[in-house]
C-alpha cells in the first residue's frame, strides 16, 4: 500500500492508457478523502484488473464523491445496483489497508 498521501504511489509507466487514465482520475477527486481511498486503491490494484473489473471500476468513477463517501464510511446504506464484487474488494482494501486478491 502506498503511504503517500499527495498522489499515486506508483509510476503509471508500464499501464496502458486506461489504466493510466484511471488512476489518474482516482488521485484527483473533488474530496480529499476519496483521492485517498480511491487512490490507494488504484495503486495497489489497477494493474491487475480485469477488463471487466476495469468497467465496473470506471462506473464508480463516474459517481459522484459525497455518495461513495457516505457508503465508505457507513453514512448510507450501499446501492445494490453498486454492491458488486470489485466495490466489496475496495471497501476491505480501505478498512483492512492492505490488497485484496
Amino acid at each position: 500500500m502506498s503511504t503517500n498521501s499527495g498522489g499515486p504511489g506508483i509510476s503509471s509507466d508500464g499501464l496502458d492508457p486506461r489504466r493510466r487514465r484511471l488512476l489518474f482520475r482516482s488521485w484527483h477527486r473533488g474530496i480529499r478523502e476519496m483521492d485517498m481511498v480511491y487512490g490507494r486503491f488504484a495503486d495497489a490494484q489497477i494493474a491487475a484488473l480485469s477488463e471487466a473489473e476495469l468497467d465496473d471500476y470506471e462506473k464508480l468513477l463516474e459517481l459522484r464523491d459525497q455518495q461513495v463517501f457516505d457508503w465508505v464510511f457507513g453514512a448510507q446504506p450501499l446501492d445494490p445496483d453498486y454492491d458488486t464484487p470489485l466495490f466489496r474488494r475496495l471497501l476491505e482494501f480501505h478498512e483492512g489497508g492492505k490488497t485484496i486478491k
